[in-house]
């Protein structure tokens, strides 16, 4: 039976209600972190020594180039090249006869000028060895199994790989740039879930070194690299702003405000915002927010030249969050080469890069692909007579008994 909307209908009303009587609210907040991102009395300096020193329980952007800084984008070149790659995967069932799983790269290579060419390329390629099931400690010891998340940051690094391999055979007279989808953050190896030689295979070895070699490339080619989220659910920055107003010096929310009611604390007048709804009401369309620095644990403790800056993007009634490695973002050239390229990108793909949108299409499985990929599966293993036995659970859910 499917889901019964009319039993939950009395439930979204009292949601909807409990939302707009919050939005005056919520109004008020976002006018007061307006007022204060556009405060030019801020003095930079003391604020980073604060946000440094300071000791909370969100995470905090680190502001590189100021707060309230605005940036028109500069005018694409008459000759340019974007790069893109996406991904997708079937992830390892256990109620099928064969442990093995899938995943799918999609790149896109789309040149802009006098000549203009597209090519479109995938490249599936099946995991079904045990040394690919599973992730092995050097020295011995408790495997690492890879599917569900782990093979969704899996697939991250192998699309960072592709989207390298691509870039290395760029010609060095364009100006071109390199899309990601989603974050260079791999949030998911963040958790203490997973053991060292984990973390260092999939971030030190796979994505930061494809990183690295990218970096490499950069210096041949004019070059940028960056990843591109749309509708961004982040804090950060509004976090940043909270310790702007703190009266605290500096900041210790444990120590000065464990005792205080939410709601009654001085940066509570800037709380419930997102960044994105914050930089709709401060940004011009195709302006850019001023540069961050991530402060995530991971990125500190591992990421090295390639640490990740952040700057914010209006397009159109959308704010893009568009992350960069260091080597990027602190280099002039290469981030308003990335401004100018994704914001021409995102209005030729109404709103949306459109090489980013191309590479998804390559990428793409769709559940009709799952099916029939598992279809040529067991007829394979039956052809060669191998048992194809799979869970009554499975069978079930393909079979229409009413």
């Amino acid at each position: 039976m499917s889901l019964d909307l009319t039993k939950i209908a009395q439930a979204v009303g009292h949601m909807v209600a409990r939302l707009k009587a919050g939005r005056q609210e919520k109004q008020r907040h976002l006018q007061y972190a307006l007022n204060v991102i556009g405060n030019q009395a801020i003095d930079l300096e003391p604020l980073k020594r604060k946000i440094a020193l300071s000791k909370t329980s969100w995470l905090v952007a680190g502001p590189v180039d100021g707060l309230g800084q605005r940036y028109q984008a500069p005018a694409a070149p008459d000759e340019f090249t974007i790069l893109a790659s996406d991904g997708s995967h079937i992830d390892v069932d256990r109620h099928r006869s064969t442990r093995c799983y899938l995943i799918n790269i999609g790149g896109a290579h789309l040149d802009y000028g006098a000549s203009p060419n597209a090519a479109l390329n995938s490249h599936p390629h099946l995991y079904s060895a045990d040394e690919d099931l599973v992730m092995t400690p050097v020295a011995g010891g408790r495997q690492q199994v890879i599917e569900g998340s782990l093979l969704g940051i899996k697939r991250s690094v192998e699309e960072c790989r592709h989207l390298t391999g691509m870039a290395a055979e760029l010609p060095s007279d364009r100006p071109a740039l390199a899309l990601l989808d989603g974050s260079l953050i791999l949030w998911g190896l963040a958790s203490l879930d997973y053991p060292e030689f984990v973390v260092s295979a999939l971030l030190d070895k796979g994505f930061l070194n494809s990183l690295e070699q990218m970096k490499g490339i950069s210096q041949d080619k004019n070059l940028a690299l960056a990843s591109y989220i749309s509708f961004p659910g982040s804090t950060d920055v509004v976090n940043a702003l909270r310790l702007a107003i703190c009266p605290h010096e500096p900041a210790d929310c444990d120590r000065y405000c464990d005792k205080i009611p939410c709601g009654k604390r001085d940066c509570d007048a800037v709380a419930g915002i997102r960044d994105r709804e914050l930089f709709l009401g401060f940004l011009g369309p195709g302006e850019r927010s001023a540069l961050f620095i991530s402060q995530s644990s991971i990125v500190r403790k591992r990421y090295g030249d390639h640490r990740v800056h952040f700057f914010y993007l209006r397009v159109d009634d959308e704010i893009a969050r568009v992350e960069l490695p260091q080597w990027v973002a602190l280099d002039n050239d290469r981030l308003e080469l990335a401004h100018a390229l994704i914001l021409d990108q995102c209005r030729r793909g109404h709103g949306y890069p459109v090489a980013l949108s191309e590479a998804h299409e390559q990428a793409v499985i769709t559940g009709a692909d799952r099916e029939q990929f598992y279809q040529l599966v067991e007829l394979s293993l039956t052809e060669v007579q191998l048992p194809t036995l799979t869970s009554a659970k499975s069978r079930s859910k393909r079979t229409r008994w009413i």
